[in-house]
């Protein structure tokens, strides 16, 4: 496994990389300073993300997890910048509609959180619900893409 650190407005994010894809995106500073083109055009795409000129990413995923996490997964890269569903709306599009609790749970698990946006999911009143990188990191990113919640 390899792995860098990259700046963001965030703080430091440390990427994770293996046989050629992404496998992690973690907040802060965990060392490591590989030199791959893969991480040179993460770097990028973060970069215009947080500049606001990036909507989407281009970049091989590889996230790992169970077959029911990676269907929750592939079903958060539907959902479109700027816009947030409910935690009941994530479970529809994962094929598990009553399954809302352990679709949290493994929106909570997301390995590559911004890339995969589990932050735009929120509870069906507008609250936060919850986010494994902190209730301030998820205010960050939905306020970046102009999306509304209650406060």
């Amino acid at each position: 496994m390899q792995q860098t650190v990259i700046q963001s407005p965030m703080g430091p994010l440390t990427l994770f990389a293996e046989d050629g894809y992404l496998t992690a995106l973690v907040f802060g500073d965990y060392g490591g300073y590989d030199h791959l083109p893969l991480f040179e055009v993460a770097r990028r795409q973060l970069e215009e993300y947080f500049a606001g000129s990036r909507q989407n990413f281009d970049l091989p995923l590889d996230p790992g997890g169970t077959d029911f996490q990676r269907r929750v997964w592939r079903a958060l890269l539907d959902i479109p910048y700027g816009r947030a569903i409910s935690y009941r709306d994530l479970a529809l599009g994962a094929d598990c509609p009553r399954g809302f609790q352990a679709v949290g749970q493994a929106n909570g698990k997301n390995p590559l959180p911004i890339l995969i946006p589990c932050h735009r999911v929120i509870g069906a009143d507008g609250s936060l619900g919850g986010y494994s990188a902190g209730l301030d990191r998820k205010r960050f990113l939905l306020d970046l893409e102009g999306i509304q919640y209650r406060k």
